[in-house]
């Protein structure tokens, strides 16, 4: 009896196995045709089964599931179907995580929507997975160029200002300051000032995520990413224990800005003395 039922079992098996290869080949059949007539659409939907049915063949069809997605992205965008667009490339995403073509081409319609901060960071995991993809490069920039402020590179290349911040902050630290909280953190400046006056306990929030990542960034060619906590948030958002540990002895920013006060820092400052900072004895 049990041999029997192994048996039934692989015929069944071999059953299911064969009908799948069929649905596959149909599938991609299908979705030739509606390319040779340029239903994008249909050919999206019989792609995504294949994919789902036939993983194996991702590689094989990679580049025209591509020309398909665009295609059919072109005619939602069209139409304003906008959340169906996205959908789409949520889709292949999933499927293809890691394809920087995707990824830019995502970036590309967000950008043109006007989610710049969004765009950015398909942009930048474009450039991360092909640090040659020159189109993915050149968005990036493009759109960096609308997200950072004209003053934050004045302000970057200060060095009297910066040497002033960096001698506050090692006065702080040497007087006892050991965790340090970093407001806005901008590339990273103020929270490595912070690490290398040695305080042992550093985090940083920020919240565009394109400046986040250029921190990242920042703080990863300066070895410096196991030690200081990258957070990418609000200052209003950090919630303790959720995000920090405990209060800090430390707030530092440099958010003040030509018009003195930029991004909500007094709200943020406020925020920071009630619920993250160490009080005073």
């Amino acid at each position: 009896m049990p041999n029997s039922n192994s048996k039934l079992h692989r015929i069944h098996r071999g059953v299911q196995e064969a009908g799948r290869q069929e649905l596959v080949s149909r599938s991609l059949q299908s979705a030739q045709h509606c390319l040779e007539d340029q239903d994008f659409g249909t050919a999206y939907a019989h792609y995504l089964l294949v994919l789902n049915l036939a993983p194996e063949l991702k590689t094989s069809v990679k580049e025209t599931f591509r020309f398909t997605l665009f295609k059919w992205a072109e005619d939602l965008d069209s139409l304003s179907r906008i959340q169906d667009l996205f959908n789409c490339y949520e889709q292949a995403l999933e499927l293809y995580p890691n394809d920087e073509v995707i990824c830019n081409s995502m970036g590309e319609h967000l950008f043109r929507m006007g989610f710049r901060d969004e765009a950015a960071g398909y942009f930048h995991k474009a450039v991360k997975l092909n640090p040659d993809f020159a189109d993915a490069k050149e968005n990036f920039y493009r759109v960096a160029n609308w997200l950072v402020e004209r003053w934050h590179f004045i302000m970057l290349n200060d060095a009297k200002r910066n040497l002033t911040y960096l001698k506050a902050i090692e006065n702080a630290v040497r007087s006892g300051c050991k965790s340090v909280l970093d407001i806005g953190t901008g590339t990273g400046i103020l929270s490595m000032f912070a690490k290398k006056a040695g305080a042992p306990y550093v985090y940083a929030c920020e919240l565009s995520k394109t400046m986040y990542e250029l921190a990242r960034d920042v703080v990863s060619a300066n070895n410096m990413e196991r030690e200081i906590k990258l957070l990418h948030l609000k200052s209003l958002d950090i919630e303790i224990p959720k995000h920090i540990p405990e209060r800090v002895s430390l707030v530092v920013t440099e958010t003040v800005d030509a018009g003195l006060f930029g991004e909500g820092i007094v709200e943020s400052l406020i925020h920071a003395w009630e619920h993250l900072l160490l009080q005073p004895k």
